[in-house]
């Protein structure tokens, strides 16, 4: 990991090693706490941009209301602090790491005046499953470890404890040889990748499993409006597994990951056995979103100031 130099910590901006927090801080322990994943990308015409920070932000804030945490700063403030957080650490490209989080105090499930945290954090982070990924495709598995219901643990939020789901499937499908986990919601039908919203194209039609048991992915609604624009419909819907062995392409979608050809699925090739041809279209119209290409989606961007 390539570090920055300085980090916004609760209002204010400390140095990379000195953003530390106490052993005894309650997120640690338990994991209520909740987070984002943002990137910032350099643009065609120069300069660079944070993409869908807004979008991003606006999800932080919910998934915190959703788990009764209340920020103390607003969004505008989190946003204008990102956009400082990458100014000053000079940084063209980036992945941004905002983190909500209780820390030391009381402790216990019950804990009530720990104080609520706020950190930001950016450094250069390529491709989340690397650049061969992207070219290539990857080989996915369907992992023995479930999506959890949403009257377990609520999936619309971005919260640090709802992970530990998400590594469990990850780690044990790569110990297999795999690149990437697929998860299955509790009643049997595809959910989502460990961290990635997945897409399936047959005969033309673009489906994605509906949301009640996956994280309502910002790259996903990205990928879906710039499908529609085309005239490409989304269909959200009950998705199974052998709805991905007979498709003719499949991909997955995500901040850290963007737009991922997935190769073969439960040891049967996808399609041709490469990325298929709507992929390898909406990797491009991604690539010109992301880098400000796309004057009809300058709204998706926040420029960085000199």
């Amino acid at each position: 990991m390539e570090k920055g130099s300085w980090i916004w910590m609760d209002g204010k901006f400390v140095a990379w090693e000195d953003a530390q927090v106490h052993v005894l801080t309650h997120t640690l322990h338990y994991g209520l706490g909740v987070f984002e994943g943002i990137r910032c990308y350099r643009m065609t015409a120069g300069g660079s941009a944070i993409f869908r920070l807004k979008e991003h932000n606006r999800r932080l804030v919910e998934s915190a209301h959703v788990l009764g945490i209340k920020i103390p700063f607003s969004r505008e403030q989190i946003d204008e602090a990102c956009v400082e957080t990458v100014r000053r650490n000079g940084l063209a490209e980036s992945y941004l790491r905002p983190l909500v989080f209780l820390g030391d105090g009381e402790m216990g499930l019950s804990a009530t005046t720990n104080p609520v945290r706020v950190a930001i954090a950016t450094w250069p982070w390529g491709k989340y499953l690397g650049d061969e990924s992207v070219r290539s495709g990857i080989r996915m598995k369907t992992s023995s470890f479930w999506r959890f219901h949403s009257n377990t643990l609520m999936p619309r939020a971005k919260s640090v404890g709802n992970y530990l789901n998400s590594i469990l499937a990850s780690r044990e499908v790569r110990i297999s040889g795999y690149d990437e986990a697929l998860l299955l919601d509790t009643e049997g039908f595809v959910a989502e990748g460990s961290g990635e919203n997945v897409f399936v194209v047959r005969d033309g039609v673009v489906r994605t499993p509906e949301p009640h048991s996956a994280l309502s992915g910002i790259t996903a609604a990205t990928v879906t409006e710039l499908l529609r624009e085309r005239g490409i419909n989304v269909v959200a819907g009950r998705v199974t597994r052998d709805d991905l062995y007979v498709a003719d392409e499949v991909f997955l979608t995500g901040t850290a990951a963007e737009v991922i050809p997935v190769r073969e699925f439960d040891d049967r090739q996808i399609g041709l056995g490469q990325p298929g041809p709507l992929t390898r279209e909406i990797q491009a119209s991604y690539a010109k979103a992301i880098h400000g290409e796309l004057p009809e989606h300058q709204d998706w961007l926040t420029p960085i100031p000199a």
